[in-house]
C-alpha cells in the first residue's frame, strides 16, 4: 500500500502555497504563487477572487507534480486562509460580483465611527468578542450590498454567496455544490455569536445581511466535502479548516489553555488559547473560536497587528531598499542600533491596543547619520514593539500566566527579529523545527477527521523547537527602547481622521 499524505491549501494575503506533509509532518512538497494585490483609493485593498482561486489551484497541481502524487495519495485536505477578506459571488454560476474586498482594507471606516458613536460597539463586543472596526467582514460585506448595482436586491432574493477566502475555494473545490465555513472563520465576520455559535440575527438585521447569502458553519474537523474528480484527477477528502492564526495555534501545538504563539506574517497576530470558555477582554483584545473538535469548542484571545511583514515587503517593493526580504538580518546587524530612528507601519491603521483606523505610518527621529541599515532595522524593530504591546495588553487580563512563547511565520526566519523580540518582552521564544505552521495546522484537523491521526497527542509528539531565543537586554535599556517607540505611535496616531 503506498503512504498516504496529507495536503494544505494556504491561502495567505499576498500568496498561495500548497503544501504536502507526511505522517511525522515533515514537509514532502511545497509550491508558493504570489498574486496581485490592488489599491484603487486610499486605505482601500482589493484582489481579484479568480486569481485568488487560479494561484490555488496552480500551486495545489503544481506541489502533487513535484513528488509524484496523484489523488488517491492524498489521506485528506485541509484549507487555511486569510481572515476577514470578503468575496461575493452568483449562487448559479459562481462568478464573483465585485473584486474581494480585503481585511487590510479600511473603506468602511467611517462607517464604522457612525456606529460606535450611536454606541452599538458594547452589544457587537458581547456578542462577538471583537470591536467595531473595518478590519472585520462585516462592514464590507454591508458597503458590496450598499454600493454594487442590484446586489442587495440580488441578495435578498437568494441570487447571491458571501464567504471568507476558506467558503469561495471549498465552493469551487466542490463545484458549487458546498457552501460552507467552520467556527474559526465565523467568528472573525462580526455576524457570529460565539456564545451561541451560530449566525446571529440581530447583527444580520442591523448590518441588513441576508441569512441566505451565509455559509453553514460545519466543526473545524471533519469532512466538508470532496474535491471534484476532473480537479486533482479524483476526489480528495475535504477536512480540515481553519482561519491561519487559528491554524498556527493548533499547528504549534497549544492545545492546553494558557498556550501561546506569535505569527509574523502580513500582519502579526498573538493568541492564547483559553480553553473551552471565551474570556472578554478590555484592553483591546479580541476573542475568537480557535476552533471546533466535534462539539468542543476552543476559544482564544487575540491581539492583532495590522502591518508586521508587510512593511519588509514595502521597503522591497516601495523604497527597494534591498531586493531579498533574507537580506534585512544582514542589514540591521550591520549596524550597532537604528540611530534613534523608529518606524511606525501603520499604513491601514493600527490595531491592539490602539484600534485607530485612523493612524498612519511614520518615521521618525531621522537625522543625516541616519541610512538605509538604520531604517530597515527599525522596521524590524516595529515589528518587535508592536508585539509587545498586544502582549503587555495579554498580560494584563489574561486568565493564565505568559510562560514561553512560540513563533512563526515567514520573518520568524530572522534571527535578529527573534532575538530583539526576546528582549523586549523578557521572554523566551522557542521557534519550531517547521515554521510553516499555518499549513501544518490545517493539515492535523484534516488528518484528524479522517483517522490519519488519532488524537492530540500524535501530534505533540511530533512538534520540535529549532531554536530557543533567551532574553539578555537590560531592563532599563529595554524600558527606554519602549518608550521612544510609544512616542512615536502617538505621533502617528489620528492622522486621517
Amino acid at each position: 500500500m503506498k503512504q498516504q499524505y496529507l495536503m494544505a491549501l494556504d491561502q495567505g494575503t499576498t500568496g498561495s502555497r500548497c503544501l504536502i506533509f507526511d505522517r511525522e509532518g515533515k514537509i514532502l512538497s511545497q509550491v508558493h504563487r504570489e498574486f496581485r494585490q490592488y489599491y484603487p483609493q486610499d486605505g482601500w485593498v482589493e484582489q481579484d477572487p479568480t486569481e485568488i482561486w487560479a494561484s490555488q489551484m496552480g500551486v495545489a497541481v503544481e506541489a502533487m507534480l513535484k513528488i509524484g502524487v496523484g489523488a488517491a495519495d492524498i489521506a485528506a485536505l485541509g484549507i487555511t486562509n486569510q481572515r476577514e477578506t470578503v468575496i461575493v459571488w452568483e449562487k448559479q454560476s459562481g462568478a464573483p460580483v465585485c473584486p474581494a474586498i480585503v481585511w487590510q482594507c479600511r473603506r468602511t471606516a467611517g462607517q464604522c465611527a457612525e456606529w460606535k458613536r450611536a454606541g452599538l460597539e458594547p452589544d457587537i463586543h458581547s456578542r462577538t468578542g471583537l470591536l467595531l472596526d473595518p478590519y472585520f467582514s462585516a462592514s464590507k460585506l454591508a458597503w458590496i450590498l450598499d454600493h454594487v448595482p442590484a446586489a442587495r436586491t440580488r441578495a435578498e432574493r437568494g441570487e447571491l454567496l458571501f464567504g471568507t477566502v476558506d467558503a469561495w475555494l471549498i465552493y469551487n473545490l466542490t463545484d458549487g455544490r458546498v457552501h460552507a465555513t467552520d467556527p474559526s472563520n465565523a467568528s472573525r465576520t462580526m455576524l457570529f455569536n460565539i456564545h451561541d455559535m451560530r449566525w446571529d440575527g440581530e447583527l444580520l438585521r442591523l448590518f441588513r445581511i441576508p441569512e441566505a447569502m451565509l455559509p453553514e458553519v460545519r466543526p473545524s474537523s471533519g469532512i466538508f466535502g470532496y474535491t471534484a474528480p476532473h480537479l486533482f484527477g479524483g476526489e480528495i477528502p475535504i477536512a480540515g479548516v481553519a482561519g491561519d492564526q487559528q491554524a498556527a495555534l493548533f499547528g504549534q501545538c497549544c492545545f492546553a489553555a494558557g498556550d501561546v504563539k506569535n505569527t509574523y506574517g502580513t500582519g502579526g497576530f498573538l493568541l492564547m488559547n483559553t480553553g473551552a470558555e471565551p474570556v472578554s477582554s478590555r484592553q483591546g483584545l479580541l476573542t475568537s473560536v480557535g476552533w471546533q473538535l466535534g462539539d468542543r469548542v476552543s476559544y482564544v484571545l487575540e491581539g492583532s497587528v495590522f502591518t508586521c511583514g508587510a512593511v519588509i515587503q514595502w521597503l522591497r517593493d516601495g523604497l527597494k531598499l534591498f531586493s531579498k526580504a533574507s537580506d534585512t538580518e544582514r542589514m540591521a546587524l550591520s549596524v550597532p542600533d537604528s540611530a534613534g530612528v523608529y518606524l511606525v507601519p501603520a499604513f491601514v491603521g493600527l490595531g491592539t491596543p490602539y484600534w485607530d483606523a485612523f493612524a498612519r505610518g511614520s518615521i521618525q527621529g531621522l537625522t543625516r547619520a541616519a541610512n538605509a541599515n538604520h531604517i530597515v532595522r527599525a522596521a524590524l524593530e516595529a515589528m518587535a514593539y508592536q508585539t509587545a504591546d498586544v502582549l503587555a495588553a495579554m498580560r494584563r487580563e489574561a486568565p493564565f500566566p505568559v510562560g514561553s512563547l512560540r513563533v512563526d511565520g515567514g520573518a520568524a526566519a530572522n534571527n535578529f527579529l527573534l532575538q530583539f523580540q526576546a528582549d523586549l518582552l523578557g521572554t523566551p521564544l522557542a521557534r519550531p523545527a517547521c515554521v510553516e505552521t499555518t499549513a501544518k495546522g490545517a493539515a492535523s484537523l484534516a488528518g484528524l477527521a479522517v483517522g490519519y491521526y488519532q488524537g492530540l497527542a500524535d501530534l505533540q509528539e511530533a512538534w520540535r523547537a529549532d531554536r530557543t531565543f533567551l532574553p539578555r537586554m537590560e531592563a532599563g535599556q529595554r524600558e527606554a527602547l519602549l518608550a521612544g517607540w510609544h512616542k512615536a505611535v502617538e505621533r502617528s496616531l489620528h492622522w486621517a481622521e
